[in-house]
């Protein structure tokens, strides 16, 4: 099942895949996002309830939910270096997670921000935006494990442990508005069912979410490629690709 995975425990494969996809990624994403945020923030019909203040959800919303995503990988990463020893695995969740915190904190501000002029109030401890701030210190304290060991592979087993255990928090979640009472509205995407939102609106929100993964992705592979270089800096490949960007500039 895991075969295809096997070549990309190389570092220097993985190095060079990275490298491949790296500016597809960056500028597809760069261009969805600036799209659908100008569709979203000028064109989009302004809403009967929350008037001008709903456009938040072009930020929040696939903040949010890239969040939750990220998690999911660098938890699925953590574990395939847990269970099959892929070196490159704990590379990929140490580089997955300050993105995940960056993203999780800009769905707490901008949930705030929201919150505000909606609810009258910028925080409330309820179900839903305790569990989002309990995700973003685990992305902190899968990072900060990390840091506190000398030996990368004890540090990756480490703090991978942490990453699955983490992952109880999703479905809390998900699930919090529909457990509890809360102040957070309910679910109006990913739900069963019809989406609670007019195409109008709906497709520009979408597309803001695909732009946010994908720009996401593209710093993934950008801290992948730097994670690789910094554990790989002494091997023979390295010291080659070095010389052979040296050589470049020098010819410029």
């Amino acid at each position: 099942m895991w075969k295809w995975l096997h070549p990309y425990a190389k570092t220097e494969r993985t190095y060079h895949l990275c490298q491949r996809l790296l500016p597809w990624f960056c500028w597809l994403g760069l261009a969805v996002i600036l799209f659908a945020t100008v569709w979203g923030l000028a064109f989009a019909p302004t809403d009967y309830q929350q008037s001008e203040a709903y456009r938040i959800i072009y930020v929040h919303v696939p903040s949010a939910v890239l969040s939750k995503s990220l998690y999911s990988a660098m938890a699925l990463a953590a574990f395939i270096g847990l269970v099959w020893q892929v070196k490159t695995s704990f590379m990929a969740m140490i580089a997955l997670a300050p993105i995940g915190a960056m993203v999780t904190f800009v769905s707490l501000v901008t949930g705030a921000a929201w919150g505000k002029p909606m609810w009258g109030t910028w925080w409330e401890w309820d179900a839903r935006l305790t569990s989002q701030l309990i995700l973003f210190f685990l992305f902190l304290g899968v990072i900060s494990l990390y840091k506190a060991f000398e030996d990368k592979q004890q540090a990756g087993k480490a703090a991978g442990v942490m990453a699955i255990v983490g992952v109880i928090n999703l479905p809390i979640i998900h699930y919090s508005v529909e457990w509890w009472n809360t102040l957070h509205q309910g679910a109006t995407i990913m739900k069963l069912g019809k989406p609670s939102m007019p195409p109008e609106m709906l497709w520009p929100l979408l597309l803001s979410i695909l732009g946010w993964a994908l720009v996401s992705a593209a710093i993934f592979l950008l801290r992948m490629q730097n994670e690789i270089l910094q554990r790989d800096l002494k091997r023979p490949w390295v010291v080659a690709l070095a010389n052979k960007n040296s050589a470049l500039s020098e010819g410029k």
